[in-house]
Order: C-alpha cells, then structure tokens, then sequence
C-alpha cells in the first residue's frame, strides 16, 4: 500500500488507531479465558497459554507490519518478546499476579501498567515503520 499521500502525521494517527484495535482485538476479543487463566500458572503451564495469546499479537502486528514495510518483520517479533514479557510478569502468582482483589489499588496498578508497556511497545513500533515507510 503507498502511504506517500499521506502527511507524517496522518500516517501517525492512522497507525495509532490501527494499533489501538489491534490491542483491542488481541486482549480483549480474541483472548479467551484458557488464555487468561492460563498465564497464571506457576510451574511451566502458563507457557502454552501465554504463547497462544502473545501469537495473536505478533500475527496482527505482521499484518500491519506487511502492509506498511514487509521488510520490518522483525517488529512482528519485538511485540512478541516485550508482550509475552509483561504479561508474564503482569500475571505470575509470584509477581505483580499475586494481587487479585479487583477492589484494591494493588491490582489495578499492575493492570495499568501493563497496559502502557504495550502502548509504548506500539509507539516504538509506530515510530520504526514510520521512519520505513
């Protein structure tokens, strides 16, 4: 797709509303709750789960990644590894998982938090396919 009709910033803001219902997509419609339960496994079984789960975020990363610049696939794997890294970290009984009642502070930090690491995980993303446009 030739992007060259837009202006920096339209291409920006087009990216970040793309982003944005990638997140959406990827964390919220298409997780199931195999995929959220599964994460808080100790041992090795949130492996399975988690790794289904951060695929469905690097796929639609790839796709917007192929649209823009298929030779940035890379990036694909960069959502990966930083997704995969914090949810984990967001999930696991024996971090900032072990706090679990909704109606604490406690556990809405984690939540928030994990979800700017993803937002800033899409700006760095954002910023590499716009410089490669």
């Amino acid at each position: 797709m030739d992007f060259a009709g837009l202006s920096d910033v339209q291409f920006i803001f087009l990216m970040l509303i793309v982003f944005q219902v990638k997140q959406l997509i990827g964390d919220y419609i298409l997780q199931t709750g195999w995929m959220v339960n599964g994460k808080t496994k100790v041992g090795l079984g949130y492996i399975l789960p988690l790794t289904v789960h951060v695929f469905v975020h690097a796929l639609t990363t790839l796709a917007i990644v192929m649209v823009v610049n298929k030779d940035l696939w890379v990036l694909a794997l960069i959502d990966f590894t930083a997704h995969f890294a914090m949810d984990r970290i967001k999930s696991s009984p024996f971090m900032l998982g072990r706090f679990t009642d909704m109606t604490k502070q406690s556990f809405w930090i984690p939540f928030g938090l994990d979800q700017m690491v993803h937002h800033l995980t899409h700006y760095f993303l954002i910023y590499q396919l716009f410089l490669h446009r």
